[in-house]
């Protein structure tokens, strides 16, 4: 897929989270006993669940909800990354060694299993779904960010600047800060990516988002059984909504890196 191809994909998609339930023939996920079960067609354009739920109008809500999940945790994952490895990469010494200590520590963790633990025990909280996120993916921005600011800190500008009399905080702010936070910022959009993933499974797993919240892991979660009584739409459109996301934002963000290079 090209960027170009991607882009639109992904314009296509955030349309289509936002607007969609207003495309929806139906124009509700209300339940329906009358119309349970029902193929993709002109009714339904994807069908509708075991409740009679309209299955268009409910992956455009979930994809709304997970991708806001999705863009939160990119968000503070970047934030936090950037602190950290703008912080280490700067003072060097042994706050470099604390930073990157704790950074490994978090690395050696299985992210999923302490995402799992994390939110098991504040079960279906949006907040601790996105704190669990953050403390498991801020990790990779940091690096990142330290590696693009220990060679500048040496820099022949930023010594001058140091010289001139120039405050820490200012070298920081307009020497440092504009390159570590391009290089942050392609990461965190490569994080979205990854946090749908991750969101879609808690959810799935059942220790996300509550059943009776839209989200499309929980729309997978609930996909089991009716697969098993041949309603494929249940299973594909939700899967096909998150592949979709994914590689699209992943195409995107890499060639916004690649022409940042």
């Amino acid at each position: 897929m090209t960027a170009r191809a991607a882009t639109f994909v992904l314009v296509v998609l955030l349309g289509y989270a936002v607007f969609g339930p207003m495309l929806s023939p139906s124009g509700s996920s209300d339940t329906d006993f009358s119309a349970t079960g029902i193929g993709p067609g002109a009714a339904h354009w994807f069908g509708t669940d075991s409740s009679g739920r309209d299955l268009f109008t409910m992956v455009a809500n979930a994809m709304r909800v997970s991708l806001g999940i999705a863009f939160a945790t990119a968000l503070l994952s970047t934030a936090v990354g950037l602190a950290v490895g703008l912080a280490a990469g700067t003072f060097g010494g042994w706050w470099d060694r604390i930073a990157m200590r704790i950074a490994d520590a978090m690395t050696a963790v299985p992210s999923l299993l302490l995402s799992l633990l994390i939110v098991a025990m504040f079960r279906g909280s949006v907040v601790a779904i996105v704190v669990s996120l953050v403390l498991t993916h801020w990790t990779t921005v940091a690096r990142v960010v330290r590696s693009d600011v220990l060679p500048l800190r040496n820099a022949e500008y930023v010594e001058a600047a140091k010289l001139s009399g120039l405050p820490q905080r200012r070298v920081i702010r307009v020497h440092l800060l504009p390159v570590a936070s391009a290089q942050a910022a392609i990461g965190g959009a490569l994080l979205v990516a990854h946090a749908i993933w991750h969101e879609s499974t808690l959810s799935f797993l059942g220790v996300g988002l509550p059943p009776h919240e839209a989200s499309l892991g929980t729309l997978l979660s609930d996909a089991q059984e009716s697969l098993l009584l041949g309603q494929w739409w249940l299973l594909v459109f939700p899967a096909g909504a998150i592949i979709a996301c994914t590689l699209s934002l992943t195409v995107v963000a890499h060639s916004v890196g690649k022409e940042r290079r």
